[in-house]
This record gives C-alpha cells, sequence and structure tokens, in this order.
C-alpha cells in the first residue's frame, strides 16, 4: 500500500469530476460536446471539455446548459487516429488527450474519457497516469454481451498483441475486481480463452497462464472457454491477450450488426413481417439496448493510476453519455485502489 493514487483527489463539494477528450473520435466534438451535455444533467456529474476554447463555446451554444457543471480546459492540438501514437503523445505535448490525462494525475479530475486513438490514450494514460504498482501491463477491459441480463468482461481486448503467462494471470485479478464493480458479481467466475476447453489444449502461453490462474485461490477460476461459451453466460471474465481479444470483440460487433440487418430484411419483405415487427417492436429496442456496443459506452483501461474510459472512434452522442456513465461508476466504486489493495496483497509482479 501506500502508493499513491490520483484517484484520491476530490473536490470538496463531493461532485465527481471527468476530463473528456473533446477532440477525440470521428465525431468530435460536435458528438463528443452533445454526450458530455447529457451525461452532466442526466448523471449529476462535473464534465471537463479539453479542447480548443472558441470551437467548444460554439457547440456548447447548440445545447441547455443552465444549471450544467460544464468547463473548457484548454489545448491547442489534437493527436489524429493515422497518427503515431507514442511519437505523437510525446511531440504534441498540448494535445487534448495529453492535457486531459494531465488533469487527472494533477487531481484536478477524478477520471478521463477519450474517444479518439485508442493507442494514443493507451500511452497517454501510460505517462501521465503511470501502472500501479505490481501492475506489469496495463490492459483494455471491454463489457460482451451475454444471455444474461449482465454482460462480461473480456480483458485484454487491444493493448498488449505480446503477452506472457504472468500477464494474463494478471489481468484475470483486475478483470475479476473490475466485474465485481460492474457486473454486481461478489465472486465472478474467471476462465480463459483457448481454442478448447480440456486442459491440455492450447499453446504454451495459454497453458502456463492456466496453472498461474489455477494457482490463486482468491480467483475464482474455472478453466479454459472457449468464444462461445461466455455470449451464453458460462462466465464473467474472459482472460485473454490483445490480439485474440481485439478480434473475438470485433467478430462479435460484426455479427451483431449482421443479424440487426438480415432481422430488418426479412421483416420488411412482406406486409405480415412489417406487421409483426410493429408488435414487436419494444422486444427489438430492447435486444438492441443488450447488444449495441453504444449502450455499453466504452471500454476500461486498467492497470494505471486513474479511472480511464476509451470509447469507440464511431461514438456519436449516446456512446459517449454512457462513457461518462462508466467513469462515474468506476469512480465511484473506487476500483483503481481496489487494483492497488489486491495487487499489494497478492504481492503481484514480474515472475522472473
Amino acid at each position: 500500500m501506500g502508493q499513491k493514487l490520483v484517484q484520491d483527489s476530490r473536490q470538496e463539494s463531493g461532485m465527481i469530476r471527468i476530463v473528456v477528450d473533446a477532440m477525440g473520435g470521428d465525431h468530435a466534438p460536435r458528438e463528443i460536446v452533445h454526450g458530455s451535455v447529457l451525461a452532466c444533467a442526466e448523471y449529476g456529474v462535473a464534465v471537463q471539455l479539453v479542447g480548443p476554447p472558441d470551437l467548444l463555446k460554439q457547440e456548447l451554444t447548440r445545447h441547455q446548459t443552465l444549471g450544467l457543471d460544464i468547463s473548457i480546459v484548454p489545448a491547442s492540438e489534437v493527436v489524429a487516429m493515422d497518427e503515431k501514437p507514442s511519437r505523437s503523445v510525446m511531440r504534441k505535448k498540448d494535445s487534448s488527450i495529453v492535457v486531459a490525462m494531465k488533469q487527472v494525475a494533477e487531481g484536478r479530475a477524478d477520471g478521463v474519457v477519450a474517444a479518439g486513438s485508442t493507442g494514443a490514450a493507451a500511452v497517454a494514460a501510460q505517462f501521465g497516469l503511470g501502472r500501479i504498482n505490481g501492475v506489469d501491463r496495463s490492459a483494455i477491459a471491454c463489457k460482451m454481451p451475454t444471455i444474461h441480463n449482465r454482460p462480461a468482461i473480456m480483458i485484454d481486448v487491444g493493448a498488449n498483441v505480446d503477452c506472457t503467462a504472468e500477464h494474463l494471470y494478471q489481468f484475470g485479478l483486475m478483470g475479476s475486481i473490475v466485474a465485481q464493480a460492474l457486473c454486481k458479481v461478489a465472486n465472478p467466475r474467471v476462465g480463459l480463452l483457448n481454442i478448447g476447453t480440456e486442459e491440455n489444449k492450447g499453446n504454451e502461453l495459454v497453458q502456463k497462464a492456466y496453472k498461474l490462474l489455477k494457482e490463486d485461490d482468491k480467483l475464482n477460476f474455472i478453466g479454459f472457454v472457449e468464444g462461445r461459451d461466455y455470449p451464453m453466460g458460462k462466465v464473467e471474465v474472459v482472460v485473454t491477450d490483445g490480439y485474440s481479444g481485439n478480434i473475438s470483440l470485433k467478430t462479435a460487433e460484426g455479427i451483431a450488426t449482421m443479424i440487426t440487418h438480415m432481422l430488418r430484411q426479412e421483416l420488411l419483405k412482406d406486409m405480415r413481417g412489417k406487421i409483426g415487427s410493429m408488435l414487436a417492436k419494444p422486444a427489438f429496442a430492447a435486444m438492441k439496448r443488450r447488444i449495441d456496443h453504444n449502450e455499453f459506452g466504452g471500454a476500461l483501461l486498467v492497470g494505471v493510476k486513474g479511472v480511464c474510459v476509451i470509447a469507440h472512434g464511431g461514438s456519436k452522442h449516446t456512446a459517449i453519455k454512457n462513457a461518462i456513465r462508466m467513469a462515474r461508476d468506476m469512480i465511484s466504486a473506487n476500483i483503481v485502489q481496489q487494483i492497488a489493495w489486491a495487487f499489494d496483497k497478492a504481492q503481484v509482479g514480474s515472475r522472473k
């Protein structure tokens, strides 16, 4: 214990302060500002928008902001989606993503939401916030829809392409803590993604990770799971490397979109289908909320000393609003301190 965590700072009023990179993403700043205003009104949080002041002030005039705690933090540069993250973050000190992380690092905000380059957000968090003691690699944890009313947490979905068994074990530990906070499960089941559920299946990496996860009696590790298992609610946490995790995530998003399009095509074929679709409209809307990534808001970068939510690059206002809600929930759950305590208690770190 004793490590300094930037999340510990909170303004005297007790209102949660979330800084938003208003210039990140395909639809910035209009959709980012719109979603931030909605979140500020609905969730009672204070929002700090980072970007060129004149541009953001102009966008804010489109909305009713009277009585809302919305402020602007100046930033003159932007890290574009096609730029190399590490080089751009180091070079563009006044970029919106770097300034946003600085707000959290210096205690002026409690968490950050970014919808631009995932790589830039991850690099800026590493440099600006630093990793929690004992965490070898930060990872991206993402909600995945299941047949139950609660999602599963997949970790990692893109931050680390090459992993060691120790990294995967640490992902399992952090994922379990996130699942407790987000999914409200006291003892979440943890599974390791593999090509089969038998103990002898998989490559050397997952075999070694399996042993480390199984040895930790504080984890509810149930063994290997396949890609078809977690959508059926077999586990609350799916552990994998960022390469396989990102493929799984993008495949799931593609299948969800495909099913939506196919269903619409079939229902609009004839009058019977059109009538049926009108009758089933509430059910379709409910299903959409369960599988739409916009409803989930974003993914959580875990392992750094601050709450950092990374939204989809194509996020519009609904996704931004929900990403801010996720940041609020993680701040309220004291997720950073919980991970720090778990790693201190387990004396987790690189095993040479």
